[in-house]
């Protein structure tokens, strides 16, 4: 019985595994049935549909790059351009499963290994960071070589083909583009390029395989033309940078203005700096002292004084000061001259540039109708080139002038102006008491006539009377005799001043200085030129500045094509050279 018993349960229990057994069958058979299924609903049915979106997964809106706007000279040669350049690029996750590749990317490079691997590491959930911008492209391909996680973006570099000779001008951009300094500041959202977008499918090295679509059309920066010439900018740098290094001086600046327009023809600072190569400049070097950098003009303002008092009637053609004994006491300090010059004429009072004579002339007349006409002339104000950093100068409210204050402004003392200021009033004697804007673009020759004059400030009558007192300046019992040009009537004032500092003035330091038109008989160039602290082979304007003055003028007048007006001495000194 109990055998029996046994016997019925082991074909029970096989009876339970054979069902068993085939009901896993089945459920396997259904599993396969419906993956069967599956896979020929989505190979018949949905087959366009996984097509298009693995080609989604492939598809990037990549950045097309447009080029900034060229800066250039009025003729059109370039001072600022862009060039194509390649910047190396790495997916991190790709680049970090090959590091032996890794390795030869930043040994050709010049990069540290472990600090990029390093870096990478951090950014590893980054699909894009930069190992190097802005290669040379011929380089940068022998870079990439066809490595897997390595890649090259076009972009633009700035170059500047000028060097230094311009860099205070033009400025520079930084390694994104965008303007830092000078004009690449000023007109940033002139120059600046727009990007394009469109999208393109990439395959898993990212290659670009195929081109799709537009999405934004790149747009290049818009281009400048300046009011610059560059064969007079290279021959007013060269001239500079000769006196700064004959003299042993600490800085310069010049500028070189066309009287008719406003235009600045040259505007030159030493020291210079390079803006291809800008990794050990000083910052002191990046500005554009001729606006920036202000000085007392000593005599150079001498004219001014006189025009002043001409205009207001304090004085006529004949009059005379009186500048014995050689010196006058104002409020118990004393204004001296070299030595005792006697009765002077106006003329005189500039051809030895006498300060009892200009404190006198400045003194006749009210404190108010001096600043009034200094004003006007344009010091405390700005150019109006509208560059970053240019001072409006030191020029205090004539309420504020004490009376020795009123007696040495007669002299340039106690007013502070940048050298561009200063070219700008000599302007207004050149143009027949016209003040105008000066600009560092180009004009349009038929526009130019219609916002080139700001407004008439000194008689027509004066502005001549003193362009024939600076003449005798330049003339051989002048100060400027270093100054005068063969063939063409010059006039100007020279300058020297000591340097002030807290509480005086510097006793062995000096600022020179030298202003003057050509030619003087219908004056089209004016140029002004400050040299900081010449510490040797003289220190005086007529000395030190003069002789810039009449290099650059010279070359001007010539390559300007501009007439001589003073044809018998040229001929004189042709026949004494025989």
């Amino acid at each position: 019985m109990k055998h029996k018993e046994k016997m019925s349960a082991q074909e029970h229990q096989a009876t339970f595994l054979g069902s068993r057994h085939y009901f896993v069958l089945l459920i396997l058979f259904f599993l396969l049935g419906g993956l069967v299924t599956r896979a020929l609903y989505l190979q018949v049915f949905e087959q366009d549909f996984l097509a298009n979106q693995g080609v989604q997964r492939q598809i990037r809106t990549i950045e097309t790059p447009a080029y900034r706007g060229t800066i250039m000279d009025r003729f059109g040669t370039p001072l600022a351009i862009s060039t194509p350049v390649d910047s190396v690029w790495v997916n991190p996750a790709e680049i970090l499963l090959n590091l032996t590749a890794l390795k030869q990317v930043t040994g050709k490079l010049d990069l540290n290994y472990r600090d990029t691997v390093s870096m990478l590491k951090q950014r590893a959930n980054r699909e894009f960071v930069y190992l190097k911008r802005q290669l040379e492209p011929e380089f940068a391909a022998t870079v990439a070589g066809g490595i897997e996680g390595v890649y090259l973006q076009r972009e633009y570099h700035r170059y500047y083909p000028a060097g230094e000779v311009v860099s205070h001008l033009v400025g520079f951009t930084d390694i994104d583009d965008q303007g830092q300094e000078g004009l690449e500041l000023v007109y940033q959202d002139w120059l600046r390029a727009q990007p394009g977008e469109h999208r393109v499918i990439r395959n898993r090295r990212g290659e670009v395989i195929e081109e799709l679509a537009q999405v934004k059309p790149a747009e290049s920066g818009n281009d400048i033309y300046t009011s610059i010439d560059m064969r007079l900018q290279y021959i007013a740098y060269r001239s500079l940078a000769r006196s700064i290094q004959y003299h042993k001086a600490k800085a310069g600046s010049a500028v070189l203005l066309d009287t008719r327009s406003g235009e600045i023809l040259a505007i030159v600072n030493q020291p210079s700096y390079n803006p291809n190569r800008r990794t050990s400049m000083p910052p002191g070097q990046l500005r554009n002292r001729a606006l920036t950098d202000v000085f007392e003009p000593g005599s150079a303002i001498k004219p001014f004084t006189l025009a002043a008092a001409l205009d207001r009637g304090r004085y006529h053609r004949g009059s005379s000061i009186d500048t014995s004994p050689g010196y006058m006491m104002v409020s118990g300090h004393a204004v001296k001259d070299v030595r005792n010059y006697g009765v002077l004429d106006l003329a005189s009072v500039l051809r030895k540039s006498s300060n009892v004579g200009a404190s006198r002339i400045a003194m006749s007349m009210d404190k108010k109708e001096l600043w009034e006409s200094f004003s006007d002339y344009g010091f405390g104000k700005s150019s109006g080139v509208s560059f970053p950093g240019e001072s409006s100068g030191y020029f205090r409210h004539h309420s504020q002038w004490q009376p020795l204050d009123h007696a040495t402004m007669g002299f340039g003392y106690g007013m502070s102006l940048s050298i561009t200021q200063l070219a700008r009033a000599y302007s207004v004697i050149a143009n027949q008491g016209r003040l105008l804007d000066l600009s560092l673009l180009r004009k349009e020759p038929l526009k130019a006539s219609q916002n080139e004059i700001s407004r008439h400030v000194m008689k027509t009558s004066t502005a001549k009377q003193i362009v024939r007192m600076m003449k005798e300046v330049i003339g051989p019992k002048g100060t400027a005799q270093l100054a005068a040009i063969d063939g063409y009537q010059v006039a100007g004032k020279t300058g020297t001043a000591k340097k002030s500092i807290a509480g005086g003035y510097q006793k062995d330091d000096y600022v020179s200085v030298f202003a003057g038109l050509a030619p003087a008989s219908n004056p089209r160039l004016v140029m002004a030129v400050v040299i900081d602290e010449p510490t040797q082979n003289g220190y005086y304007g007529g000395v030190v500045a003069a002789p810039v003055f009449q290099e650059v003028m010279s070359n001007a007048l010539r390559i300007l094509d501009i007439a001589p007006d003073d044809l018998p001495t040229l001929a004189r000194n042709k026949g004494q050279g025989a």
